[in-house]
């Protein structure tokens, strides 16, 4: 884990940090659904910024919005991730569940290692996919 001064911090991060609030917004869609409470931005390699909210519904068949956002960069035709950030209501920076790591794993198998994944907005703390998920399907 590393953590980034201000000053050292790739403009990118405050980038996706950014796109991610424009779609953080927290509504309950029906009496079964709520959708907003999390939101994700990624960045591929290709530079461009794709996002995605969480959708959490009584059913269970609701998304993550790390998965939602990686299902809008596969259906604009692009498949390697850079930088992941998920930010909650409340603007923090908070991991990916296992099973958005298990995607991310799945989607690149040889280069999941060097997604660069925030995990402290205010403390500016990254860490790789890698080292959350060190060993995968062994």
């Amino acid at each position: 884990m590393a953590i980034i001064k201000e000053e050292n911090l790739d403009p990118v991060w405050t980038r996706l940090y950014e796109e991610a609030g424009k779609v953080l917004h927290p509504w309950k869609v029906s009496e079964w659904m709520e959708v907003g409470g999390v939101a994700a931005a990624i960045e591929t390699i290709s530079g461009k910024i794709y996002t995605g909210i969480c959708v959490d519904s009584a059913c269970t068949l609701g998304i993550c919005a790390e998965r939602n956002a990686i299902f809008n960069m596969l259906t604009n035709g692009e498949n390697e991730i850079k930088k992941v950030i998920a930010i909650n209501w409340e603007g923090k920076a908070m991991p990916p569940c296992g099973a958005c790591r298990e995607l991310m794993t799945q989607l690149m198998p040889e280069n999941y290692h060097t997604v660069e994944i925030m995990l402290d907005w205010q403390k500016k703390e990254i860490v790789t996919l890698g080292e959350l998920t060190p060993k995968w399907w062994i």
